[in-house]
């Protein structure tokens, strides 16, 4: 049975991970045959959204993790804990925590910083050729880990797409229902709500790339 980290990035599309995106993402794990264990790093988010009326919350903190563990149901380990030697596999959800609270590609564009220990595991994953797949959004970390021109995706948004690849990817533009794969770095990425109009074309992309990504050895 092949074993999947999961890097989530708190809780709810507008400063976390996005949760139709990472139970879609478990499910699909679960239902390839494969586990998973997730994680999450042990900081604050940049800020906190009040997602009913999109508008910033002053003077709210949380932490990631802790957010994060209400998607694990509290099975969730600091991103310091995750050994690449323990997992086949690396998948990372989007929502806009991937680049508010692994980095500030949100905020800064192809400037942005990175969060330095989730940095090293996906580094430490690119290295030991193990397959990974980034979804929505979080292709700005992946143009950071892997640059050096690696194909993927973030759908179709010009802006974006510029953005990744200023990071050094080469961005490709995907439909939906369809991922990118980037045979030589063993990476898949997907639009996932990037582009989904709905939950049921969100089940779509991440469905394609989470069976993509575990079929590649």
């Amino acid at each position: 049975m092949k074993q999947v980290a999961v890097i989530l990035s708190g809780s709810g599309v507008f400063d976390g991970t996005e949760l139709h995106e990472a139970v879609l993402t478990l499910l699909a794990i679960e239902q390839e045959g494969a586990s998973y264990q997730c994680f999450a790093p042990d900081v604050e988010q940049l800020h906190v959204i009040n997602h009913l009326t999109g508008e910033v919350a002053e003077g709210e903190t949380r932490n990631v993790l802790v957010e994060s563990a209400r998607i694990a149901r509290g099975n969730i380990k600091p991103i310091a804990e995750c050994d690449v030697n323990a997992f086949d596999v690396l998948i990372l959800p989007g929502g806009f925590g991937a680049a508010k609270n692994l980095c500030t590609f949100a905020v800064d564009g192809k400037n942005c910083a990175f969060n330095e220990d989730v940095l090293n595991v996906c580094k430490a994953f690119a290295r030991a050729k193990k397959p990974a797949a980034y979804a929505c959004i979080a292709p700005a970390l992946a143009a950071k880990v892997y640059g050096n021109q690696t194909k993927m995706t973030i759908g179709s948004d010009k802006d974006t797409a510029e953005g990744l690849n200023a990071l050094g990817a080469c961005h490709v533009d995907c439909a939906v229902d369809e991922v990118v794969v980037d045979n030589d770095a063993k990476l898949v990425t997907t639009p996932a709500y990037m582009m989904a109009n709905s939950i049921s074309e969100a089940h779509t992309s991440i469905s394609k790339m989470v069976s993509t990504v575990l079929a590649m050895k």
